[in-house]
C-alpha cells in the first residue's frame, strides 16, 4: 500500500490506533491537504514533491513530551469537558450572587416614601349586617314508638297496616294493627298507660278530652277530668272515624245488664207496694167503717135504754158496760193512724230502688264506648315521620315497633348571646344546600340553652329554623348535613353612599363628620354626616358628599 506523504511508522495511522486525538488538533485536515498537493504536482518534478515531504515530516514528526499529554486530554476528554462546565458555572454562580438583591435588602435600601395622606373613594354599596350560625339540619324529636300491650290478655301480634320508613302520622292515622285492632295516633305528652272508661278521672282523661276537642269531636265538658257518657259517645264517634267498630264490652257484660234490670223491676215493684201502705195509713178509717162505728155504739144506747125501761134482756150495768165498749172501739177505729211505718218501709223501697238503678247504671255503662291503652298512641308535634320500622306482619310485640321523629325538618343551631339577642322569632335566613343552591329558612325560636356543668364558656342560645318550603329531593338532600346560615338583622334599602369605620372622625360636638380631600390631596375639608348602618367595616353616610370623592383614613 502506498504510504502519503507526511504518514511516519510511528504515527497513530500506521499502527491502527486511534487518530481521532490528531482530528482533534486540526492535523489531519493539512495532511490531507499536502496529499491532494502531492498529487496535483506529481506531474511538475519529483524533486521539489520530496522536498516538500521531508519538511512536513520534520515539523509533524511528535515530540515525546507533547505526546503524553496527548494521550492524557484524548483519553479523559468527558471528564475534562464536565470539569469545565463545573468551574465556568461556579464562576457565574458568584457572579450572579453579588448581582441579586434580597427584597428585605431593597427595602432597607430603598428611599422613605414622602409624607402624604392616605385616602379611598366614598362608594355607592348595598350594606348587610349578617349574624352568620352552623347548624345541623334533621328532623327533630326521632322517639321509639312503644305500644301498651298489657290489657290485651295475649300474644301481641302485628296483623296489618305496618308503615313504610317516610311515611307521615297526623292525628287519627293507624300507626299499626294489633290483634285486629288499630292503634290510633292522637296528640299529646302523656303515654296511655290504662283503660279508659265511663267513670274514671285524671290527667289522662283530659288529654284524651283535649286531642278528641282538637279533631273536632264533642266530648262534653272538656274542662271536666271524668270520662262520662258523653266521653264514651266521642270515643265512638272517634272509631267510626277511622272505620273500625268500638270495642267489645267484656264478657258477661250483657248478663250483668239484664240481671240489673230485674233488680230494678222487683225494686219499683216494692216502692209502690210501700206507696200504698202508707197512703192507706195516712187516709184513715173509710166512709163505711165511720158509719158501721157509729151504729154500733147507738145499738149499745138503744139497749141500755131498753135496760132501764125493763123491758131489755140486760141489767141496766150490762147495757152500760156494752155502750163504753162500743164508744171506745169507735174512738179507736176513727182516731188518726200512725205512718211512720209505712214511710219507714217506703223509704227502704226508695233505697233498693236507687241500689238497683246503680247495678244497672254501672252494668250499663260496661257497654258503653271505652278506649283499651293498646289502641291509641300519643304523640306530640304531630305530624311525625317514620324513620325505622322494627316490626312486619306477624311480628310479636316486645319492643318499639318503630322510630319516628317530626316531620318538619328542621335547622338546630347554637349562638352566643350576643348575637342570640339580635335574632327574633320570623327573622328570614338564608344558606346554601350542598348543591349550592340557596334556599331561605325561618327562625321557629330562640332560647337559652341549659348551662352545661364544667363549661367554660358563656351563655348559648338554641336557634331553630324551618326551612321555607322544601322540595322532598332537596329534603334528603338536606338531612344530617352541617350548613352555614346567614341571618340578615338589618340592611340597607338598595345602594347607599357608604366610606370605611377609619374615615369617621369624631367633632367637638359629638356630631360625626368625614375629610375630603381636594385634587392634589393637600387641601382637606371637614364635611359633617349622618351616619346609618354599620357593616361589612363601612358604613353609610349622608351629607354634602358625593360617590367617588376621596376621604382620608389615614396619614
Amino acid at each position: 500500500m502506498r504510504r502519503s506523504r507526511g504518514e511516519s511508522a510511528d504515527s497513530p495511522a500506521s499502527t491502527g490506533g486511534d487518530d481521532s486525538g490528531l482530528d482533534g488538533l486540526g492535523v489531519t485536515t493539512v495532511i490531507e491537504g499536502e496529499g491532494e498537493g502531492e498529487g496535483e504536482g506529481e506531474g511538475e518534478g519529483e524533486g521539489e514533491g520530496e522536498g516538500e515531504s521531508a519538511a512536513t515530516e520534520a515539523a509533524l514528526k511528535p515530540d515525546p513530551a507533547v505526546s503524553g499529554w496527548r494521550r492524557v486530554l484524548q483519553g479523559n476528554r468527558v471528564l475534562w469537558v464536565l470539569a469545565a462546565v463545573a468551574i465556568v458555572s461556579l464562576i457565574a454562580g458568584v457572579g450572579v450572587s453579588f448581582l441579586i438583591v434580597s427584597p428585605g435588602q431593597a427595602a432597607a435600601d430603598a428611599a422613605a416614601p414622602e409624607p402624604g395622606l392616605i385616602t379611598v373613594p366614598i362608594e355607592s354599596r348595598e350594606l348587610s349586617n349578617d349574624v352568620t350560625i352552623r347548624g345541623d339540619a334533621a328532623f327533630a324529636d326521632a322517639v321509639e314508638v312503644k305500644i301498651e300491650t298489657g290489657s290485651l290478655g295475649g300474644p301481641a301480634v302485628v296483623t296489618g297496616r305496618v308503615p313504610e320508613v317516610g311515611a307521615t302520622f297526623e292525628p287519627t292515622s293507624v300507626a299499626l294493627e294489633v290483634t285486629g285492632r288499630p292503634v290510633i295516633v292522637l296528640p299529646g305528652d302523656l303515654p296511655a298507660y290504662r283503660t279508659l272508661s265511663v267513670g274514671l278521672s285524671g290527667p289522662d282523661v283530659l288529654q284524651l278530652k283535649a286531642a278528641l276537642v282538637s279533631i273536632g269531636i264533642d266530648v262534653g265538658d272538656p274542662s271536666s277530668a271524668t270520662f262520662d257518657s258523653a266521653t264514651a259517645s266521642a270515643v265512638a264517634a272517634l272509631y267510626d272515624r277511622v272505620g273500625y267498630p268500638t270495642p267489645d264490652a267484656p264478657e258477661g257484660t250483657a248478663e250483668a245488664v239484664r240481671g240489673a234490670r230485674d233488680g230494678v223491676r222487683a225494686a219499683e215493684d216494692g216502692v209502690a207496694s210501700a206507696r200504698r201502705a202508707l197512703a192507706q195509713a195516712q187516709a184513715g178509717p173509710s166512709n163505711a167503717e165511720r158509719i158501721e162505728q157509729d151504729n154500733l155504739v147507738r145499738a149499745a144506747e138503744r139497749a141500755l135504754a131498753e135496760a132501764k125501761a125493763g123491758k131489755g134482756q140486760l141489767s141496766v150495768a150490762d147495757a152500760e158496760d156494752q155502750l163504753r165498749l162500743a164508744q171506745a172501739r169507735r174512738d179507736e177505729a176513727l182516731a188518726p193512724r200512725d205512718a211512720s211505718d209505712a214511710q219507714s218501709s217506703l223509704d227502704a223501697a226508695y233505697a233498693g230502688l236507687d241500689a238497683a238503678n246503680e247495678v244497672l247504671a254501672d252494668a250499663s255503662d260496661s257497654t258503653l264506648a271505652f278506649l283499651p291503652a293498646s289502641e291509641v298512641l300519643y304523640l306530640s308535634a304531630l305530624p311525625r315521620r317514620v324513620d325505622e320500622v322494627k316490626v312486619e306482619r306477624g311480628t310479636i310485640l316486645q319492643a318499639a315497633a318503630m322510630l319516628v321523629s317530626g316531620a318538619t325538618l328542621t335547622i338546630n343551631a347554637s349562638a352566643a348571646e350576643s348575637d342570640a339577642k339580635l335574632l327574633e322569632v320570623g327573622a328570614v335566613a338564608s344558606f346554601a344546600l350542598p348543591d349550592g343552591t340557596e334556599m331561605a329558612a325561618t327562625i321557629s325560636s330562640v332560647a337559652p340553652r341549659k348551662a352545661e356543668a364544667g363549661s367554660g364558656s358563656g351563655p348559648r342560645y338554641d336557634v331553630v329554623l324551618a326551612p321555607t318550603d322544601p322540595t322532598p329531593e332537596q329534603v334528603e338532600q338536606l338531612r344530617g348535613q352541617n350548613v352555614r346560615v346567614s341571618i340578615s338583622i338589618g340592611s340597607t334599602d338598595g345602594a347607599v353612599l357608604a366610606v370605611p369605620l377609619a374615615a369617621l372622625t369624631a367633632g367637638p360636638g359629638g356630631e360625626s363628620r368625614v375629610e375630603v380631600a381636594g385634587d392634589d390631596d393637600e387641601k382637606t375639608r371637614l364635611v359633617e354626616v349622618t351616619t346609618g348602618l354599620a357593616a361589612e367595616g363601612f358604613v353609610e353616610i349622608t351629607g354634602d358628599i358625593r360617590e367617588g370623592e376621596l376621604v382620608v383614613v389615614g396619614r
